[in-house]
Parts: C-alpha cells; structure tokens; sequence
C-alpha cells in the first residue's frame, strides 16, 4: 500500500482512476487534446465528476510511433497554463507526465503533487536531483536506453528495479511509490525518443505483461495505462484510437482482475463502470 498525495493506493483500496489530460495538440488521441482555458476546465470538471482520483497532465507526446518531440519550454509552459487552470477548479491531485528535470522543477514549484516519468528517472541525470528536493510522490515506468533481450516479465521487474535504486538515493519513502510496466513503449523500432528497444514482438510482450501483473509488483502498487493505445487498436485492427473504447475498458478490466492498483485513461466514466464491476468480481 502506498500514498500518493495523500490518497491511499493499493492493498485493500480501491482502484484508483487517473485521468489524462493533454495539452499537446501532437497526441495520438486527438479527442483527448485540451489546449483553451474553457476546454481545460470543462473537461476537468467532468473528470472529477466521473469519478477521477487524480489528473495526469501531459505537455509533449511520447508515442514510440509519432515524432513528437518538442522543447522544453514549450512543454513546461502547456503543462503550467494546465495546472493553474485544475488548481483553480478542482481540488484533484496532479500528476505531470514528464521525464525532464527543469519541467518536473517548474511543475512542483507550482505545488504539483506527483512526478510521472515514463523513463523511470533515467532519461534526465538531474531528475533525481529535483525528485530529492522536492520529495513528491512518484510513478516509474519501466525503461532502458538500450535493446534489451531476455524473459518479458524479468527484463521488466529488472528495469524497474533499477529505477528503485535512483530513488534510493533521493530518500523518496516506498510508500510515495507506483510501478508502471509501460504497455505501448517497448518496441523494435519507433520514431521519439521515450521507448525500450526490444528483439521480440510488442504485442507479445504487452500481453504478457497485463497477464502478470502480480508477478512485476515487487510489493509495489501498479499502475496501468491501455486507454485507446496501439495494442487495443492491433489486437482490434482499428487505426483510429477514436474506435478503441470498448477494447480499452475490456483490457483495463481485465488489469484489474489481474491485480492493477491504477488505471490511467482518457475515458474515466467507462472505466469507472468497468473497473467497478471487475473489483466487485475480483474477490
């Protein structure tokens, strides 16, 4: 069990739903782009309203597929025109999806609760610096800059484990602490910069991963995030992540049943119903 900005997470809880909101108009999933003030607030409110427990605010793409990179200005000034638009109508912790260290800095100086790195704390050296100062809780994705090879499951628990150690030395508590597999950034090939090189087929590895989830745990809660991603739309055969919502709230149901803790999305209504009913069966 864990808390995250002072929500508990794991164990006995339940399962938390993290709400997604980018203001990056270069995001795959271009229903999910808020970048006007009206639509910002607008869609906050109904996150909250729909049952969201956090809002994960990203300023800069990182599908493995897209060439999305943008700089670091820019990103920190989407991501802090965001949070001030949330502070000032909602009282939701915030998340910011970031793996730069000057835009985590900005971010928790604008009393953001939580850093959400998708490269683990290893793309940015200064990251574990701004991470130990500001001691905000942390979601760590599994990353390498490198190809990696080997068992699915124990080259995943590996690269997170590793991440485990950079907080060690930031004095983060483990219970400040979430584990995010990464479904959807471990591929042969890709355009960005922010995914784990693998030898083996990225569908494989993905759904190996959400069949063991309690296995990649290592006493840690886990988040999840499939919402409308390439594995819903290779295992569906639909290009347009517009069509992928019933496949998403069918394998996020299934992560629960599986043992996830949070379930990040774009569709917190459907997920909210989905992950009710998969808790209720789950025991």
């Amino acid at each position: 069990m864990a808390k995250i900005a002072n929500i508990s997470v794991g164990g006995r809880n339940p399962v938390r739903i993290v709400g997604i909101l980018n203001t990056s108009p270069e995001s795959f999933y271009k229903k999910s782009i808020n970048t006007t003030r009206m639509k910002i607030k607008n869609t906050v409110i109904q996150m909250e309203n729909e049952g969201a427990d956090f809002i994960d605010v990203g300023g800069m793409s990182t599908a493995p597929y897209l060439s999305t990179s943008v700089s670091e200005k820019v990103e920190s000034k989407r991501i802090l025109n965001a949070v001030k638009i949330i502070q000032d109508n909602t009282n939701l912790p915030i998340s910011v999806d970031t793996c730069r260290s000057s835009v985590a800095k900005n971010a928790l100086e604008h009393d953001v609760e939580i850093i959400n790195d998708i490269s683990g704390l290893k793309y940015d050296p200064k990251m574990k610096d701004v991470i130990s100062k500001f001691q905000p809780s942390l979601i760590l994705c599994a990353y390498d800059s490198k190809i990696i090879s080997g068992s699915t499951i124990n080259s995943t628990k590996r690269l997170l484990t590793d991440s485990l150690k950079i907080i060690k030395k930031s004095n983060i508590s483990d219970k400040k602490i979430v584990l995010d597999p990464a479904i959807g950034f471990f591929r042969k090939t890709g355009k960005g910069k922010f995914f784990t090189k693998i030898k083996t087929d990225w569908v494989e590895r993905d759904l190996s991963v959400i069949k063991n989830l309690n296995s990649i745990k290592m006493n840690y809660p886990i988040l999840i995030s499939v919402s409308n991603k390439s594995i819903i739309g290779n295992l569906l055969e639909k290009e347009n992540p517009s069509d992928r919502l019933f496949g998403s709230i069918t394998a996020e149901a299934i992560c629960v049943l599986n043992g996830a803790d949070l379930i990040r999305t774009h569709n917190v209504m459907a997920t909210r119903d989905a992950i009710t009913i998969a808790s209720k069966l789950s025991k």
